[in-house]
């Protein structure tokens, strides 16, 4: 993937690991959008891995690829048995969170935190490139707390790049680990782009990716001028329709128009199938809410979706009802965003 993308200049586009946000269902609603883009997990704990219920941790569907596995911990020890365990899962990647600022994060020692311990990253890395012959990357920010990201970025990318990672993504902000919560630290930290781009015409024979306050595909093509990928997370999330355009956009594929009425009759029996297995309905419809920002219609799509999923004995066909209000000729209805 990584090595064809520095080989043929190919880019890759990536929905980002977000907590709580990309579950199974998520990525599964996500691939009948766009059939190329990079779907992550959200981010699982080595000793869930280990001690937890591996096949609610680590199951997803087929359909999913390609899909990366995002892996939270410091103890190489404990990285190289989830890995060893995830083998059987058969993601397409392995990444490493040294980004997640998060309170429970820091308190078990990874996510941002580990940005002061490169040393601790690079052996983490190392080990689980000796266990897996899958791509092993990392995902990180440009620095954390009183770091300065001119020096600490470049000595960190180098680590990586020498325990052997076949790509780093990198969110182009710093993270506070004091004084921000993990959504102010997606906002209020200013955002470098330079300073990345300048990572990468340092290491020109090195996949980077970017990540952080990418709003749309416009913006998300201006970086591509500049990186080999482009990751977007709550834009891709609470604006999924972008994801249709992907393919055509980033990937080449041809241009045709997007097919709402095959999303809906594939997501319903999706959520059929869930629902025949034990699963709620809500699981699966609460990440379409923001499919249609924007539209004619779009605010009636999410109460029907948010309420009514809900209600005791709702089926599929509250998909059916949820996509039926959407007025898709109408054009945008600026009190429907």
């Amino acid at each position: 993937m990584y090595a064809d993308a520095l080989t043929n200049g190919r880019k890759i586009f990536a929905v980002a690991p977000m907590i709580d946000w990309t579950d199974r269902h998520c990525r599964y609603f996500h691939r009948v959008l766009t059939r190329h883009a990079l779907l992550y997990t959200e981010m699982v704990v080595a000793d869930a891995i280990i001690h937890g219920p591996r096949d609610r941790l680590l199951g997803h569907d087929v359909s999913e690829h390609p899909a990366a596995l995002q892996l939270g911990g410091s103890d190489p020890g404990k990285l190289v048995e989830a890995v060893r365990i995830a083998a059987d899962y058969r993601y397409d990647e392995i990444n490493l969170n040294v980004g997640c600022p998060s309170d429970r994060v820091q308190s078990g020692t990874f996510g941002a935190c580990l940005m002061r311990e490169p040393q601790a990253v690079e052996a983490c890395v190392a080990a689980m490139k000796r266990m897996t012959t899958l791509p092993v990357t990392v995902k990180c920010r440009i620095g954390v707390d009183n770091q300065e990201p001119e020096a600490v970025l470049p000595d960190f990318l180098q680590r990586m790049i020498g325990a052997g990672a076949d790509a780093i993504w990198i969110h182009a902000r710093k993270a506070w680990l004091q004084g921000l919560s993990p959504k102010e630290n997606r906002e209020i930290p200013p955002l470098d782009y330079s300073l990345v781009y300048r990572m990468k015409r340092e290491n020109p024979d090195v996949f980077l990716g970017i990540n952080g306050g990418i709003s749309d595909l416009d913006t998300a093509a201006l970086h591509l001028d500049h990186m080999d990928g482009v990751m977007l997370g709550r834009a891709a999330y609470q604006h999924a329709a972008l994801l249709a355009d992907v393919d055509h956009r980033v990937y080449g594929a041809p241009a045709r128009p997007a097919d709402w009425d095959g999303v809906r009759d594939t997501m319903m029996a999706y959520a059929a199938k869930h629902m025949a297995e034990g699963g709620k309905l809500h699981h699966v419809t609460r990440h379409m809410v923001g499919l249609f920002q924007g539209l004619a219609g779009a605010r009636r799509f999410r109460q029907i979706l948010s309420t009514d999923a809900n209600r005791p004995g709702a089926g599929p066909e509250v998909i059916a009802a949820a996509f039926a209000a959407v007025d898709f000729e109408g054009g945008r209805d600026v009190l429907s965003a």
